[in-house]
């Protein structure tokens, strides 16, 4: 082998010797119980259907977009599906992008520059972290939504300052104080940025209700979640709008979503508009696994009253264990082992949908309270 080599197959055995080794593995008939397909979107023939129909109604359709929006990519349709976006979330501009990961990594590398400060939540989302990364900018976290923490660090700010936070949390599920984090913020001539990825659907449009609106710098909304498409958007003024086409390299040197992208994006925000029925089924079942699941154990149910449920099995062998045990009685439940959560708060993660079955979510809590007492 040559040192290359050598040094991934170390690597490899390293995470095999840990217990976190990841692999691709093909889709399953398992009931769905760790997809984020919280409305079922994703499976819906209202949505596929009406995104075909939108397409026999774009004149001169081409299969890809050729090129980035900045050559020849761009679409009259894309500018009107941004402003469309723009004025349902009630805010002057919004941009496109080819992914959240895309989004969040083009606007922290791009806009907090030598000199100013972007300071994070512990929990942030890796885009998050992997976009500040590539600034120039000094970095900070703050303890998982502790406003004194926050504050602490936000009086160590300097220059431009930054405070990213998520509306509902990717691992946790849990939901941050906004207004009172945006009033920090304010406090000290900070921006908050708000990732609203798993917020939008369950909450409407996202938790950035209408009063928060004019006083929150940006918001990154994803598509791939309870929108069931693909791709995202960022919210905020014209000015940083005009900004990120400039300097956002993740928008810039990156081929453009083709229509059928897009489209499925504005038929899905279309079906969100209609689906508050789906919405509430899946409010009520996120409650009747509450209701039905132990609490009180040596192993902690995550606070969370979104889509997202963790239960903290403190352990990668623990987690994978009862993930599999779910998985041999038919429940897509995965594990999510350390690194990608911090050593000892390792769990299962239940993401909750609208097309669950109360029979499923009973059979799920009954099968996690008997290995949680055995």
């Amino acid at each position: 082998m040559t040192p290359s080599e050598l040094f991934i197959k170390k690597k490899l055995d390293e995470r095999r010797m840990a217990g976190n080794f990841r692999f691709l593995r093909s889709t399953n008939t398992l009931v769905d119980f760790c997809s984020n397909d919280y409305l079922g979107f994703a499976r819906s023939l209202a949505l596929k259907n009406s995104t075909e129909a939108e397409m026999k109604n774009i004149e001169s359709v081409s299969n890809g977009s050729t090129g980035s929006r900045l050559l020849s990519g761009n679409s009259d349709y894309a500018l009107r599906l941004e402003e469309n976006i723009a004025s349902l979330h009630q805010t002057e501009a919004s941009l496109l992008f080819n992914s959240g990961y895309d989004a969040n990594l083009g606007l922290f590398s791009s806009l907090p520059q030598r000199g100013d400060t972007i300071i994070t939540d512990e929990l942030i989302h890796a885009s998050i972290i992997d976009g500040a990364r590539l600034s120039y900018a000094n970095r900070y976290t703050f303890k998982h939504n502790d406003l004194q923490a926050l504050e602490d660090k936000l009086r160590q700010a300097k220059g431009n300052c930054y405070v990213a936070i998520e509306s509902v949390y990717s691992m946790d599920g849990d939901t941050p104080p906004i207004a009172e984090i945006l009033n920090l913020a304010d406090k000290y001539n900070a921006h908050l940025i708000v990732d609203e990825a798993h917020a939008v659907g369950l909450y409407g449009l996202g938790l950035v209700d209408e009063s928060l609106t004019d006083r929150v710098f940006a918001r990154v909304v994803t598509f791939g979640k309870a929108l069931g498409c693909h791709g995202a958007v960022i919210i905020g003024s014209t000015l940083l709008k005009e900004y990120l086409i400039n300097f956002a390299r993740s928008f810039i040197y990156t081929t453009a979503a083709p229509l059928h992208q897009l489209a499925s994006v504005k038929m899905a925000y279309r079906l969100l508009a209609d689906s508050s029925g789906q919405a509430e089924i899946l409010r009520q079942n996120i409650l009747h696994f509450k209701q039905n699941i132990k609490h009180n154990t040596p192993y902690p149910l995550i606070k969370s009253d979104s889509a997202i449920q963790c239960i903290v099995l403190k352990s990668n062998e623990k987690a994978k264990l009862l993930a599999e045990r779910l998985q041999n009685n038919g429940l897509d439940v995965r594990a999510i082992l350390s690194p990608t959560v911090p050593g000892g708060s390792e769990r299962i993660r239940i993401c909750l949908h609208s097309f669950n079955t109360k029979n499923e979510i009973t059979l799920l809590t009954d099968i996690i309270n008997y290995f949680i007492n055995e």
